[in-house]
């Protein structure tokens, strides 16, 4: 009976460890007794690969000391210690990102094949710290722990182009992704709103094309359940731009938390800023305002402005090849994002030069000229060692050869790209676009319409289609969700977005079908997740929120 009992409380217990962290673990084991988290606990790095595990230690002992006050001695092993340690010999179970986490009562021992899974167990070890962090010293439950990612790619696409955020909020974003253990940040850099990223051959894609004069009350912005402001007031510019050390310095910090950064800029369509710059490049040539809110309110018709750059000179291609050369020496990531969809093909229609190279080219429509754009572009980054990943538009007229698509009309545009054995990454406005609603529109801030993306929708949805035949399936890499900021212009309002979806993304793509119960991550979210975000400030939606709040 006792022995019954005790079998019980430790079950029990463990259960109830796994409700604290997310994304849920794939094994867990609680032991006996306890580790006590003090100053006299030493910190160290095992023999191989110490320079980016020393890298590794001070971030912990960083974040420890944050979150408790305690500091962790790095000079030499003490009687207590926590210890990094990438195997010699590769653990085939935990592949590319798993790692292990195991804690007695003399020694926190993380584990993993390469450093990003040392990071990870770095992060499941900061949740669990800060989940029992309710005395002094901190006591927390010896366990093991083994746990990997269910898909390799795991990512947040933000739109700095309708709505710019600075540095510091990017950073802070970088870090609530690492949190839950995401590893691409897809930053939309350039739009028709706005171009984000200094291009030091071409000055006045942000010396113009980062700014555009805002009508005030074009917009009515519904702040939250209780009123609606109408902004007002005299027309104003708005706008800013990253310079390529700030976008060194975003991409550094990204890397040391193992996400990759994956720059977008949008051709041959969505480029109406470019285009105010350096007009030459579009198909008419006229002079232009960057584009504003009345845009994408629908006010001012596309045939107005120039949104396209020209497919038929050589100019343009010249141009592209020119911007593209600086943004691969400031991203060393092996994909870059083109865009490449909603291109209105009415420019290309009216135009002489376009139509001159269809008929050169035996295109028989735009389709097919958009898809010699593409293919133009991806021999750009294939002579130097990088691959174009675009929206599902790309599929249209003809897919380049060794392009990856971003599926985000749905599952369609995934579906036959895996069944031309090219690589995907699933990412349906339906449920992944944050920026829509995530519950009733009447409670809710002002935001885009089209599907109510609610919490449980994003942690349900399955980014395998089953269409799909187990072969086809590998080609699914994994998804992204997406952030486009038209109606979202302040950090408070993109956090109340993101929190608690992100999490639930989060375990959607990390854990397996398994570890997945949304009743159990609700609880999760409710034993520390909403508090420790109160506590830091961040506003999140707090329909599940079981305590008071604001």
């Amino acid at each position: 009976m006792k022995k019954t009992l005790l079998f019980l409380t430790i079950f029990l217990s463990s259960m109830l460890i796994n409700a604290q962290l997310i994304p849920a673990l794939e094994s867990i084991t609680l032991q006996k007794g306890h580790f006590t988290l003090d100053n006299s606990v030493g910190i160290f790095v095992k023999a191989t690969n110490t320079k980016e595990l020393v890298k590794l230690a001070t971030y912990l002992s960083d974040k420890i000391e944050l979150e408790t006050g305690v500091k962790l001695s790095a000079k030499k092993e003490k009687s207590k210690n926590i210890s990094l340690e990438i195997f010699n010999k590769p653990n085939e179970n935990l592949k590319e990102e798993g790692y292990i986490l195991n804690i007695n009562s003399n020694e926190i021992q993380i584990a993993a094949n390469t450093r990003a899974g040392i990071f990870y167990g770095i992060q499941s070890l900061l949740q669990y710290t800060i989940a029992n962090n309710k005395q002094t010293p901190v006591k927390l439950p010896n366990l093991s722990i083994s746990d990997k990612p269910n898909v390799a790619w795991r990512g947040m696409i933000l739109d700095v182009s309708r709505h710019f955020f600075n540095v510091n909020t990017i950073k802070e974003t970088l870090d609530l992704m690492a949190f839950y253990k995401l590893n691409v940040f897809h930053w939309h850099l350039t739009d028709n709103e706005g171009w984000r990223i200094e291009i030091k051959k071409y000055p006045k894609l942000t010396s113009v094309g980062a700014w555009r004069t805002e009508i005030p009350g074009s917009i009515i912005y519904k702040i939250d359940s209780t009123y609606t402001q109408k902004l007002e007031g005299e027309p104003y510019q708005y706008g800013g731009f990253y310079t390529q050390n700030q976008i060194k310095e975003i991409v550094a910090y990204a890397k040391d938390r193992n996400i990759t950064v994956l720059p977008e800029i949008d051709v041959p369509g969505h480029s109406g800023a470019a285009l105010t710059a350096y007009p030459e490049f579009s198909c008419e040539k006229h002079q232009q305002e960057t584009p504003n809110s009345t845009l994408w309110n629908g006010v001012v018709k596309a045939e107005n402005i120039n949104l396209n750059y020209c497919a038929g000179q050589e100019e343009t291609f010249s141009f592209i090849e020119n911007v593209l050369t600086e943004v691969m020496e400031l991203f060393p990531s092996k994909y870059i994002h083109i865009g490449g969809d909603e291109v209105d093909m009415s420019y290309w229609k009216k135009c002489d030069k376009c139509q001159k190279r269809m008929k050169d080219l035996n295109l028989k429509d735009e389709h097919e000229l958009q898809s010699y754009f593409i293919k133009r572009v991806a021999n750009i980054l294939e002579q130097n060692g990088r691959k174009l990943i675009g929206w599902d538009e790309i599929l249209e007229g003809g897919l380049a050869e060794n392009a990856t698509v971003m599926s985000w009309r749905g599952e369609k545009g995934g579906i036959k790209a895996a069944k031309m054995k090219n690589n995907v990454v699933m990412s349906p406005s339906d449920p992944f676009y944050f920026n829509r609603y995530q519950d009733n529109p009447e409670n809710e801030p002002f935001a885009a319409g089209y599907s109510t993306n609610t919490l449980e929708r994003v942690y349900q949805y399955d980014i395998i289609p089953s269409q799909l035949t187990k072969d086809e399936e590998k080609y699914i890499l994994g998804g992204e969700f997406g952030v486009w900021t038209e109606f979202i212009s302040s950090v408070e309002h993109l956090e109340y977005i993101l929190l608690p979806r992100l999490p639930a993304f989060s375990e959607n793509l990390w854990s397996g079908k398994k570890q997945k119960n949304y009743s159990d991550f609700t609880a999760r979210l409710n034993s520390m997740h909403f508090d420790y975000w109160k506590a830091n400030g961040k506003r999140f939606h707090p329909k599940l929120y079981t305590k008071s709040i604001y």
